[in-house]
């Protein structure tokens, strides 16, 4: 079954928040602090300790989920250490998807934290779009730390490089091809705007 044309533009610009906000903005604060620490930082790429780039990690149950940092003590490149800390993100356009996405973050960190409970780890997760006050609150009542950037701040910093994002379900199909266009052609200065309209919002 084909992609509604908002489907695939929320996904892409999905993306791009994701590249900006957690490898442009977060990544280099968490290794700065890693490094004061004598921490180690790991995120999606090849690490000889384990195997593909994904940052998987089991829980109490046996299951494995795929997160997106995670900071160990006494970890090295070939060597996975104890972790202390892990961190999730996740975009979401609708309200109608917010609890669910809530629920699905909850159910892989929960069971992880409590298979490492003697490291005591803090776990964080950074929310960009629509998530209802109940699936925020959710979240902070499990224990998480959450930073979360609204939807509408999301528009209004990619005002700053003349590119209206703000779309719905009735959006016509048709318009999506100019912002589709828009989107693959952004420059690495376009990017640089985006990054410090998002950490003033944010």
């Amino acid at each position: 079954m084909a992609q509604s044309p908002s489907h695939k533009f929320g996904q892409q610009l999905g993306k791009l928040l994701e590249d900006i906000v957690l490898y442009d903005i977060l990544k280099p604060r968490l290794q700065q602090f890693a490094q004061v620490k004598n921490y180690y930082l790991d995120w999606q790429r090849s690490r000889p300790a384990r195997s593909g780039k994904k940052v998987t990690w089991e829980d109490k149950y046996g299951n494995k989920h795929d997160l997106d940092f995670v900071i160990e003590v006494d970890g090295t490149d070939n060597k996975l250490g104890r972790p202390v800390a892990f961190i999730e993100s996740a975009w979401r356009r609708y309200t109608k998807h917010s609890k669910n996405k809530a629920q699905e973050i909850q159910g892989a960190i929960l069971p992880i934290i409590e298979l490492h409970h003697l490291s005591a780890p803090f776990y964080r997760v950074v929310l960009a779009g629509d998530f209802t006050k109940p699936a925020l609150e959710q979240l902070k009542n499990n224990g998480f730390a959450v930073i979360y950037i609204p939807y509408k701040s999301v528009v209004s910093a990619f005002q700053v490089i003349d590119f209206d994002v703000a779309f719905d379900e009735d959006t016509p199909d048709e318009s999506y091809t100019t912002v589709f266009r828009q989107l693959d052609s952004l420059t690495s200065s376009d990017k640089e705007k985006l990054r410090q309209a998002l950490m003033r919002v944010s």
